[in-house]
C-alpha cells in the first residue's frame, strides 16, 4: 500500500547525502517534497500540516546544525514525526479483571468487519485465550452465515440465535451472547456489529444501544485503509457518535494510497491496534507505528519478519539441523524440501522479501515473483528417489529425464535445481565448518551469513579491522599518532559511514542493516527474486 509514498520519501531524502551542512534552503526542498507525497497519498491536510512543521522545526534546530551526519540526522527526524503521527507507541488491549473481555467491532459496511472478526478470534486463540463470536449483525444479508464459515475455519464458536435478514434484535443477541460466553467460561466475546453504505443515525443508534447493553471493555473501529483521506471523517463521526477505544486497519494489502493509515490516529488520538494483510485469516498482526515507519522509509521490518520465523519454524527441527551441521554431515535435498517447506509456512514470500531493508529497488521483481516457482522445486525433489535426494551425484541424464517427466518439469529445470542446491550445500558446509571452530556463522543469507556478500563498499569496511592497524606514512611522531587514532575512529566507526541513506545507524541492542545489500543474495534467493 505505502509503495509508491516510500519511493517518494525516499527519493527526496537521498537528496539530503553527501552534505556536510545542510543549508535552510535544503531542509525546505526536502520537506516540500515530503509535503507533496503526502498529500498525494491522500493524507489529512491538518495531519501533513503539523507533521512538516515539526520536521522542519527540528530539521532547522541545534540537534542537526551540531550533528556529524546532518542528513541522517535529517531522517531520523523524519521517522521520529512518522512514528508519532502513526501513534507513537504500540497500543494495548484493556482486559477485563474478571471474564470475560467483552470487544465489540463497529464501521462501515463493505470495511470487512466480519471477516476480521474471525481473523481477530483466531489471533487471540493463537494466544492462549478462549474467545467466542457473536453473530449482531443482523441487517445485512447472510451476515450471520458468514460468520458462522469464519468462526468454523478459525476454530471458534460463533453464538448465532437469529438468522438474520433483518429478522430478531441484535441488542438482546448481544447481551445474551455476552451472558452465554461467561456461562461456557469463554474469556473474550468479540461482537460483530451492523454498518451501512454510508453514516446515518439508525446505524449510530443501534451501535449506542448495543455498547449500552454489553458495555464492551474494547470498542473497535474498523476501517477500510483504501478509502483514503475519508477515513479520517468516518473515523470521527464514529467517535463522536459512538466512541471507540482504538481502530483496526483492514485490507492493507491493497494498492491504494495510505491516507487512512497516515490520517486517523492524528485527528482522532486513537491508536491503531491491529492490522490485515491479506485474504487469509492468518494475514493479522499487531500494528507498530515504529516498524510501520521503518517499512515507509524503505528500512525493512526485521522484528515482524523474526516473529513470523519464529512462529512458523519447528524448534525441534532447527535444532536437529544444527547438529547435522556442526557434525560435517551432508546437507541433503530432503534438509532442502524441509526448509522450504517451513518457509512457506510463514506466508507470503513476497511479503517476507519486502521486509528486508532497502527492497525498494527490486520492487518490480518481487511484483513479478511467482510464488508457485517453489511449488515446482517441491514437485521435482518429490520426484526423486530417497537414494537420490540423499545422494544427489548419482543423478545421471537418465535418471534427470524421468524426474523431469514425473514432475511435469524440463530437464533444463531439474538441472538448474540441482546447481542451487550444490551451491547451497557448499554453503552449508562453510557454516558448518564456522560452527565447529566455535565461531557464530549466522542465518545464510542475512548479513553475517556465508555466502552473504555486503557490497564492495561493505566488504572492504568489514574486512578492515581484521588488517589490524594501518601503519601511518608520516615520520613525525605526533602527527603519527594522529593518523593512527583517525584511523581506528573510522574502523570503529564500520558501517555507520556509509550504506543505506535511511539508517542512521542501528539503536544500541538492535543489528545494524543499514548496508544489507540484497543484490547479494545468494543465487537460490536470487532465482526466487527475479522469478523463472
Amino acid at each position: 500500500m505505502f509503495n509508491n509514498l516510500s519511493d517518494r520519501i525516499t527519493a527526496s531524502l537521498k537528496g539530503l547525502r553527501g552534505h556536510g551542512r545542510l543549508s535552510e534552503a535544503d531542509v525546505d526542498k526536502t520537506i516540500r517534497e515530503i509535503r507533496r507525497a503526502l498529500l498525494d497519498a491522500d493524507v489529512a491536510v491538518t495531519v501533513v500540516r503539523e507533521f512538516t512543521g515539526r520536521v522542519r522545526e527540528r530539521a532547522l534546530g541545534e540537534e542537526v546544525s551540531k550533528a556529524l551526519n546532518p542528513a541522517q540526522q535529517v531522517i531520523k527526524i523524519v521517522n521520529d514525526e512518522l512514528v508519532e503521527i502513526l501513534g507513537g507507541a504500540t497500543g494495548q488491549l484493556g482486559w477485563a479483571k474478571k471474564p470475560p473481555t467483552v470487544i465489540m467491532l463497529a464501521g462501515l459496511q463493505g470495511a470487512g468487519k466480519t471477516t476480521l472478526a474471525g481473523k481477530l478470534a483466531k489471533w487471540m486463540k493463537s494466544e492462549g485465550h478462549t474467545p467466542m463470536l457473536v453473530a449482531a449483525d443482523l441487517q445485512r444479508p447472510n451476515a450471520v452465515g458468514q460468520l458462522q464459515v469464519v468462526g468454523e475455519k478459525a476454530g471458534v464458536p460463533v453464538f448465532a440465535p437469529e438468522p438474520g435478514n433483518g429478522v430478531g434484535d441484535p441488542v438482546l443477541v448481544a447481551m445474551n451472547g455476552v451472558s452465554t460466553a461467561q456461562f461456557q467460561q469463554h474469556d473474550v466475546v468479540i461482537v460483530d456489529t451492523a454498518g451501512r453504505l454510508g453514516i446515518d443515525e439508525e446505524m449510530m443508534q443501534q451501535a449506542r444501544d448495543i455498547r449500552d447493553a454489553v458495555t464492551p471493555h474494547e470498542t473497535l473501529f474498523v476501517v477500510d485503509a483504501m478509502i483514503g483521506q475519508d477515513a479520517a471523517r468516518v473515523a470521527e463521526a464514529f467517535r463522536d457518535g459512538v466512541g471507540f477505544t482504538g481502530v483496526v486497519l483492514s485490507k492493507l494489502d491493497g494498492d491504494a494510497r495510505g491516507g487512512a493509515a497516515l490520517s486517523i490516529t492524528g485527528v482522532t488520538q486513537r491508536p491503531i491496534l491491529f492490522a490485515s494483510t491479506g485474504e487469509s485469516l492468518d494475514d493479522f498482526e499487531r500494528f507498530h507505528p515504529d516498524r510501520m515507519a521503518n517499512r515507509i522509509l524503505d528500512m525493512g521490518d526485521v522484528l515482524t519478519l523474526i516473529e513470523q520465523a519464529e512462529k512458523a519454524f519447528d524448534q525441534e527441527e532447527a535444532e536437529k539441523a544444527a547438529a547435522k551441521l556442526a557434525s560435517g554431515e551432508d546437507f541433503t535435498l530432503d534438509d532442502f524440501l524441509s526448509q522450504m517447506q517451513q518457509l512457506k509456512n510463514m506466508g507470503s514470500i513476497k511479503k517476507m522479501l519486502g521486509m528486508l531493508p532497502n527492497m525498494g529497488q527490486y520492487r518490480e521483481a518481487l511484483d513479478n515473483f511467482d510464488e508457485s516457482e517453489l511449488g515446482r522445486v517441491e514437485a521435482i525433489i518429490r520426484s526423486m528417489t530417497p537414494e537420490e535426494r540423499s545422494n544427489p551425484k548419482i543423478l545421471n541424464g537418465s535418471r534427470r529425464g524421468r524426474i523431469a517427466r514425473g514432475s511435469g518439469a524440463t530437464v533444463q529445470e531439474v538441472n538448474q535445481l540441482l546447481e542451487r542446491f550444490k551451491q547451497a550445500q557448499q554453503m552449508m558446509k562453510s557454516m558448518g565448518r564456522g560452527m565447529a571452530g566455535g565461531g557464530m556463522p549466522g542465518m545464510p543469507g542475512m548479513p553475517g551469513g556465508p555466502g552473504m556478500g555486503m557490497g564492495k563498499k561493505s566488504r572492504g569496511r568489514q574486512q578492515a579491522p581484521a588488517r589490524g592497524k594501518k601503519k601511518s606514512k608520516s615520520k613525525n611522531p605526533a602527527k603519527a599518532a594522529r593518523e593512527q587514532a583517525e584511523a581506528a575512529r573510522k574502523a570503529a566507526a564500520g558501517s555507520g559511514q556509509g550504506g543505506s541513506a535511511f539508517g542512521a545507524g542501528a539503536q544500541q541492542g538492535e543489528p545494524d542493516l543499514s548496508d544489507f545489500d540484497p543484490s547479494q543474495l545468494p543465487p537460490e534467493m536470487q532465482k526466487l527474486l527475479g522469478g523463472r
